[in-house]
């Protein structure tokens, strides 16, 4: 049954009942979380036009979904586009492959905010398995059934699928090249067609009540940590239905107080295309990483001489370089990802005081002065504003 358009007012109704996931924050009456969920409603429904309203199956395009604006948990190190297909369809994926360090392909039906909960991915393309010419561009064709006569790179589409999601990842930020991407449906009419009332109608609602699903979501992912393992202990997670493939997440819990700090400890696989480590906020959004250290990966961080990753998390800088800065936030989740590697050790958390910080680290761990954080950020922000983001 085709939805008729409602009054402005009675969609402006349809936010209202974001305000009952209030409930399911840590500190529901606590005014600074009550500030930021709300913002966060904002944030949302700016991302949710993207979703709902620029691209459709048949003429889609690549959308900004997580990055530096919108950030749902994002990885720092990745920017992720969202574009709407049909599994029936077929489409021709094409562009500059560029030197960014890892680019992945996702397919999968049910997108997570758009239904709750998330459906399911379904299969994927690694980057590095791209038929990639000399004049660095590719193509690919993805379809249910491949194309008569068709010779170049062909992946299989489940006919559920209704979205592809892609992540553009990089180490060195600024220095790679970012990869330009295009998509096209084969099967579908030129001329992009006008949207009718009803299904305007349809997605406003979708739109509207984004946050309900979104939030509730994302919530109870950090929620159930906390019930399973409790406070600043990690755990393993592959979330199958929305994470990526050969990708081991380890998160955790953080908690702290003013005066107090937070050691990382882990081994580090021998065979490590690429590993990082993100704090997020109490509401699953990635924590400020242009402008503050709240993340690291393997191209910055600094290996200890005993071949350990040690960080720091703390409200004051520790004067080392393996700093993770929580922006102000003396709780919220750490996510961690060990991706293609041989092997996946579960970090450590070690709470300390924060005068006696040295006296818990190798003692060759190097001093890192007020100038050298200076110009570490300062290539931190310059390297985040020349990656392609939008």
């Amino acid at each position: 049954m085709s939805k008729q358009l409602r009054s402005w007012s009675e969609y402006v109704d349809l936010l209202k009942p974001a305000e009952k996931l209030l409930k399911k924050l840590w500190r529901p009456d606590d005014i600074e979380y009550r500030a930021d969920y709300y913002r966060q409603m904002v944030m949302n429904i700016s991302y949710a036009y993207f979703q709902y309203f620029q691209s459709n199956e048949t003429h889609p395009e690549l959308m900004p979904l997580w990055n530096s604006v919108y950030l749902l948990q994002p990885n720092p190190d990745d920017v992720y586009y969202y574009a709407p297909i049909d599994g029936k369809h077929t489409y021709r994926v094409l562009g500059d492959r560029g030197t960014i360090h890892m680019l992945h392909f996702q397919f999968g039906y049910g997108m997570m905010g758009m239904v709750h909960p998330p459906g399911k991915q379904v299969s994927f393309v690694d980057g590095k398995d791209l038929q990639v010419g000399k004049d660095g561009k590719f193509e690919f064709i993805v379809s249910a059934k491949k194309p008569d006569g068709y010779t170049g790179h062909w992946h299989q589409l489940d006919p559920k699928c209704d979205f592809m999601m892609v992540r553009m990842r990089s180490y060195d930020w600024g220095n790679e090249i970012d990869t330009r991407l295009a998509i096209e449906c084969l099967d579908a009419p030129p001329l992009k067609r006008r949207m009718p009332p009803e299904e305007i109608a349809e997605r406003l609602e979708g739109a509207l009540t984004l946050t309900d699903r979104l939030c509730d979501l994302f919530f109870g992912l950090q929620n159930d940590i906390l019930k399973e393992v409790g406070k600043n202990k990690f755990q393993f997670n592959t979330y199958p239905n929305i994470g990526l493939q050969n990708q081991y997440y380890w998160t955790a819990v953080f908690d702290f107080e003013p005066g107090e700090a937070l050691i990382l400890e882990t081994d580090l696989p021998k065979v490590r295309p690429y590993w990082n480590v993100q704090l997020n906020d109490p509401y699953f959004n990635a924590i400020e990483y242009v402008y503050r250290q709240s993340h690291l990966n393997g191209h910055i961080a600094q290996v200890d001489s005993d071949g350990k990753f040690r960080a720091v998390l703390s409200l004051e800088d520790p004067g080392i370089a393996n700093w993770l800065d929580p922006a102000g936030f003396k709780q919220g989740t750490i996510y961690g990802r060990w991706t293609q590697c041989d092997s996946a050790p579960m970090p450590t958390l070690k709470k300390v005081p924060f005068a006696d910080l040295r006296k818990h680290l190798p003692k060759d761990t190097p001093v890192f002065t007020a100038e050298q954080r200076a110009a570490a950020l300062r290539q931190r922000r310059i390297g985040a504003q020349l990656r392609r983001r939008w």
